[in-house]
């Protein structure tokens, strides 16, 4: 027994990272010159993922103008459009349907990553527990108290212990989860992942060796391409769908695809995400 089906969670508003997600979706900022959900999609397509579920609520519109005929690279996509967000918890009872009687893979759509999902899956598929969380032992919000592999509490919600891990937002589920779900509501995941905790079924996978980055902030946008490799010799990242002229200096600034950029434009540490013709000297600045 596997997982082929994964949900990725693309509903959310993307306030931190405004102004980009002022023009779109989270998920779809680009991310090394194409949409962040691609790598989404594709980390978990080598891990034997076949089926995908994403939720939407901000420009959906955006959703299907990238996957017009609702498929990625082989794989289908299902879309689940919330006109009123139901948040972590709610979009999963909301793609009941799609769940079946079936393990599920659920992915946050601002999450970049090597994980190993395979392990995971395998971790979770061998185990007694009804849900997974993929873990680290550090970062920037260790809330998870985790003993062996299990969680023993949240957030300190149940009194037990304050935290001394990071969810990373990646974890598996079995359809009982559902029960622990309320319908038509909105609400977090956090309050069906205690009601495990109590009955022991909440266990936890240690990510550590991977690398993990939550794409939440305009900060760690820029860090996660400032520290890629693919990054040209000034250290940007500039769309081949972009158009910029002649005699251009552009150095540690990404410019996103449709971005005009004129003649003698200077830019340093700056994101172009508009189609407004951009001209003169910028630093540090979202144009």
């Amino acid at each position: 027994m596997s997982i082929q089906k994964a949900f990725i969670l693309g509903a959310g508003l993307g306030t931190r990272l405004r102004p980009l997600t002022e023009v779109i979706p989270k998920p779809l900022v680009p991310v090394w010159n194409e949409p962040l959900v691609h790598h989404v999609l594709r980390h978990c397509q080598q891990a034997g993922i076949t089926e995908f579920a994403i939720n939407t609520h901000h420009i959906p519109e955006a959703w299907e103008k990238q996957f017009p005929d609702g498929s990625f690279e082989g794989s289908q996509i299902s879309f689940f459009h919330e006109p009123q967000l139901l948040e972590t918890g709610g979009g999963i009872k909301n793609i009941s349907s799609f769940i079946g009687d079936s393990p599920i893979l659920i992915f946050n759509g601002d999450i970049i990553s090597d994980i190993d999902l395979t392990g995971l899956i395998e971790h979770h598929i061998q185990s007694n527990n009804i849900a997974t969380l993929a873990v680290k032992s550090n970062g920037p919000s260790c809330n998870i108290a985790v003993e062996g592999d299990q969680v023993t509490d949240i957030r300190h919600s149940l009194g037990v212990h304050p935290g001394n891990h990071q969810f990373t937002g990646i974890y598996c589920i079995q359809p009982e989860i559902l029960q622990h779900i309320p319908s038509n509501e909105k609400i977090s995941i956090i309050p069906a992942f205690l009601e495990l905790v109590k009955t022991k079924q909440l266990g936890c996978y240690n990510v550590d060796a991977a690398t993990w980055c939550d794409i939440g902030t305009l900060d760690t946008y820029h860090e996660v391409h400032a520290s890629s490799p693919e990054r040209n010799a000034a250290g940007s990242f500039i769309s081949p769908l972009a158009s910029v002229d002649e005699n251009c200096t552009i150095t540690d600034s990404i410019v996103w695809p449709g971005a005009v950029i004129e003649e003698h434009t200077s830019l340093e540490h700056c994101v172009v995400y508009s189609s407004t013709p951009v001209s003169g000297t910028h630093k540090d600045k979202f144009l």
